[in-house]
């Protein structure tokens, strides 16, 4: 199937990468998913929404879809039902939940037993780690309610297949997000969490997911829609897929991934990272636009009229110096290898155990970071506590947040 114009910008590419997987798979994702039931949490997000889509063509017999952002949820709703009919013949339901509160707990106890349960929810984006506060609250959401979950799925058995999603910032990390998603593969894998919980764990680490909902190309056409600068760090390469890609992926991912495998794109380094200048030069060549390049904030906002005047539209070009970000993205870690899993555009990561006994330790630091709010909690001793699960984390520390560019 081809690719939308400007997804095809980011990517390179004028098709979908794994058509020819998901045809090949058709028949065993229907002989798994039709008549089950399943649970997919954050599911109202970009990528989440584009794997609830991509499941309802599978006729499954339930799909409830728990986020805790009614509008996002409602619109998603609207969107299902004024696009296709898979809605009018299953048990379709939207929940505004925390997925680590009461009334989940209480929510999951109630219902009959779901066949494959999605986790999306996460905090996804490098400047969660700005200050202390943000922090915490992406560790809360990140791993503390994730370890909640297991352990109210396995209080309720019935599960046959968990998966939750991971990031391409988990391989090598060096910041506290992708640092995150490297504990919650080990959260899933090890078994360490909820160790009765017999079920088929899998995940996915992908690309970065091209004009999905905070993203820096989304930006890019919010920036225009407002007659504001573009920005974009220099010498940054990225992989990208598309929306409906990255549904596809989770969807091969959940249901068709070896039991204890991430997934991911079988993407080529050479050709297929670019760099974030080069994608905001051909968004505004597309809406007819020739950049002119800024390294000063205020002149790049001082000129959008004249330049706009003119053909032209200002693009500042800022250095890559804030903390957790890399020039280049990688899928896998060192020490990690690479398998075929029968599929000719996405390749398998066996887990990799970590430190025994320290996931567990981190996890009860964490809550008790959580639970004592007049102790002073410096940056520096959360970073050393998730390096004693995340020791190859190369924590990159510029004193800069992302916050504090356009």
């Amino acid at each position: 199937m081809l690719i939308d114009d400007l997804s095809a910008l980011a990517t390179g590419r004028s098709y979908e990468l794994f058509t020819d997987d998901l045809q090949s798979r058709r028949m065993e994702i229907e002989e798994r998913t039709a008549g089950r039931r399943i649970l997919v949490i954050g599911g109202a997000g970009s990528v989440g929404s584009a794997t609830v889509r991509a499941l309802l063509t599978f006729n499954p017999e339930a799909l409830h879809v728990i986020d805790q952002s009614e509008n996002n949820l409602a619109e998603m709703t609207r969107d299902l039902r004024s696009s296709s009919s898979e809605l009018d013949n299953i048990d379709f339901r939207t929940l505004p939940v925390d997925y680590g509160s009461s009334v989940m707990h209480r929510f999951i106890l109630e219902q009959r037993p779901y066949d494959y349960v999605l986790n999306f929810a996460a905090l996804k984006h490098v400047r969660s780690e700005k200050d202390t506060y943000s922090l915490l609250q992406m560790l809360d959401t990140n791993l503390i309610k994730l370890a909640r979950l297991l352990c109210w799925l396995q209080e309720k058995g019935g599960t046959a297949s968990f998966f939750s999603v991971s990031t391409d910032k988990a391989a090598n990390p060096v910041n506290l997000m992708g640092a995150s998603k490297r504990i919650m593969e080990h959260m899933i894998f090890s078994g360490e969490i909820a160790p009765d919980l017999k079920v088929k764990m899998t995940s996915a680490r992908f690309a970065n997911v091209a004009f999905s909902d905070g993203s820096l190309l989304q930006s890019f056409l919010k920036r225009l829609e407002k007659h504001q600068p573009l920005a974009s760090p220099t010498g940054t390469r990225r992989f990208f897929i598309s929306l409906r890609e990255a549904g596809q992926l989770c969807l091969l991912a959940a249901i068709c991934a070896p039991e204890n495998h991430l997934l991911i794109p079988r993407l080529d380094p050479d050709s297929d990272l670019f760099e974030l200048k080069t994608i905001a030069t051909a968004v505004l060549e597309y809406y007819g636009f020739e950049p002119r390049f800024y390294d000063n904030e205020e002149e790049a906002k001082a000129g959008v009229e004249s330049d706009v005047e003119s053909g032209h539209y200002p693009l500042l070009l800022t250095p890559l110096d804030t903390s957790g970000e890399k020039s280049y993205e990688e899928f896998v870690s060192d020490g990690e290898e690479c398998v075929e899993v029968g599929m000719s555009k996405l390749l398998g990561v066996p887990y990799r155990p970590g430190h025994e006994g320290s996931l567990l330790n981190l996890l009860t630091v964490i809550e008790e970071f959580l639970s004592h709010p007049k102790r002073n909690i410096k940056k520096e001793r959360i970073i050393s506590e998730i390096s004693t699960v995340v020791p190859e984390l190369s924590h990159i520390e510029s004193g800069r947040s992302l916050d504090e560019r356009m």
